[in-house]
């Protein structure tokens, strides 16, 4: 082989770290994910425009929503996917998960918002609102818009379930650890390119308000697009997964199941009380939690005082709608970016654990920037007078780029490096390890950042007053999540050593023999 097809193979493999023959396998994940990715995106979007712009709410009632009914419905989710993963197989597993969702946003544009001034009991509502403190008023607006609060909590399920514990888990039990540190990185790609095209088809749906006749809901005619999107990309979902089974998983070169039998029969199946008290015994299962529930505490405490700053910018749902789209098109170019130069590189380069620490450390910066700037704008009012823009709208411009770096950062390394962490696990440590992380710990995470939100603003009285307290416990997490991502590294490190080599040395080996036959 001469010096130039040597050095043109490492900038390929650079670029595109995958073998002809392997095509198969990674473009129909790749859509799955683009799917999931793609519905993820309106669903967030969505969420919140109808929780932060409805009648008598704001960004307030996000904690109270996060939990008091976020974290009690994503542990009734794990009973029951503990319970029907014991008793359905993979397959059927996985249609009777995406089920729920598929018939519930197809039915809110057509049943529930047309009809939420007959199913929101507004007027207890508004007593209710008159005789409790203001701290009090993000829970009784989860109340009055409690069809809206639904909403919210499925589209939050949807992140949980179908993008972090049905793809990576599907993902994780049909990919070698080998495999992985190529393709997880290429996965992600399909995520953030749906979050490239899922923000023009927001914005486009959301800006119809000059298109629509008069007396027409425009925001409930956004709905009905917004949501047949979903409907439509979830049955593609369905398609593509059912396809990978036939085809995929039938070809020896990509998945053995006779060694998933091996491993399952090594370790048998333990109930859901012995899965807890396991889990709990695990230092590695552990430190993993903290890093789910570390990012979630953060993002949240982040995330809600910046929404609280669009619903004084954008006040109307259409225009809110509008500005997220914007807001997911530009986090969607920037994460692709990440993907394509930064993510698998850093991985193949640095390794696990540096991947694993650039997210915290960006949030650490970015976060010091945003709260920094909102709690000390009061005295630059002079210097944006001159700079002819105004307080809140710097504060907007200030959170999005902060949201726009964490999540790049999140979708292109905490994403793929937590999944990752996964695969040196036994059976039942991934998957009773991954339901009770993925679902539960990452909603503990969030709201444990919305409980301690939701303390300071019943003590405090609003968002405003309590910047500076948020401010310190964002901190504090980020600390304790870096000094997990150390520890949980070296666990790592010694788990996957040894194997990892040997599957390296078998994909090579596979790919010759496959340039050989062909």
């Amino acid at each position: 082989m001469s010096k130039e097809t040597k050095e043109f193979g490492k900038w390929r493999s650079f670029f595109w770290p995958v073998h002809a023959f392997e095509l198969k396998k990674v473009l129909p994940m790749f859509f799955m994910f683009f799917c999931i990715s793609f519905n993820y995106t309106i669903l967030r979007d969505t969420k919140d425009t109808l929780i932060v712009t409805a009648p008598g709410s704001g960004a307030e009632a996000i904690p109270f929503i996060k939990v008091w009914l976020t974290v009690p419905c994503a542990i009734i989710f794990m009973l029951i996917y503990a319970k029907l993963s014991n008793v359905l197989s993979k397959q059927k597993l996985f249609y009777a998960v995406i089920s729920p969702f598929l018939i519930f946003f197809a039915l809110f544009p057509l049943l529930i918002y047309p009809n939420r001034d007959l199913l929101h009991p507004t007027a207890f509502a508004d007593s209710l609102q008159a005789m409790l403190p203001a701290g009090m008023m993000g829970f009784i607006a989860m109340f009055r818009n409690w069809t809206f609060a639904a909403f919210y909590v499925l589209a939050e399920l949807w992140g949980s379930v179908m993008l972090s514990l049905m793809f990576w888990g599907f993902a994780n039990d049909i990919t070698r650890v080998g495999e992985a540190k190529r393709f997880y990185a290429l996965f992600g790609i399909g995520a953030n390119v749906a979050l490239v095209l899922s923000g023009p088809c927001i914005i486009f749906c959301s800006n119809i308000r000059e298109r629509v006749a008069a007396g027409v809901d425009p925001w409930g005619v956004s709905l009905y697009f917004l949501m047949s999107l979903v409907t439509i990309s979830c049955l593609l979902i369905v398609v593509s997964y059912w396809w990978i089974n036939k085809n995929v998983l039938t070809d020896a070169r990509f998945y053995d199941s006779s060694e998933q039998v091996k491993k399952k029969k090594e370790k048998p199946k333990m109930s859901l009380k012995e899965s807890f008290v396991f889990l709990l015994k695990s230092p590695y299962i552990g430190l993993l939690a903290i890093l789910v529930i570390g990012y979630g505490i953060c993002i949240n405490i982040v995330e809600v005082t910046w929404k609280s700053q669009l619903k004084l910018q954008f006040p109307l749902a259409n225009d809110y709608s509008t500005f997220m789209g914007y807001f997911s098109l530009m986090t969607g170019i920037v994460t692709v970016f990440m993907m394509l130069f930064v993510g698998g590189n850093v991985m193949r380069r640095f390794g696990w654990g540096t991947a694993a620490l650039v997210t915290p450390i960006v949030l650490l910066i970015s976060g010091t920037a945003f709260f920094g700037f909102i709690i000390f704008r009061g005295n630059l009012g002079a210097v944006l007078g001159m700079m002819g823009t105004s307080p809140l709208m710097l504060a907007v411009i200030f959170g999005t780029i902060q949201n726009i770096m964490s999540k790049s950062c999140k979708y292109s390394l905490f994403d793929p490096t937590k999944e990752m962490a996964y695969i040196p696990l036994d059976p039942e440590s991934k998957s009773k390890g991954k339901a009770a992380i993925d679902v539960v710990g990452a909603r503990l995470g969030k709201s444990g950042g919305a409980l301690m939100q939701q303390g300071l603003i019943v003590a405090f009285g609003s968002l405003a007053a309590i910047t500076p307290y948020l401010a310190i416990i964002l901190f504090a997490i980020i600390g304790c999540w870096i000094l997990a991502v150390k520890s949980l590294n070296k666990r790592f490190v010694a788990l996957t050593s040894k194997s990892s080599e040997a599957e390296e040395q078998a994909a090579s080996a596979t790919a010759e023999t496959a340039s050989a036959t062909s």
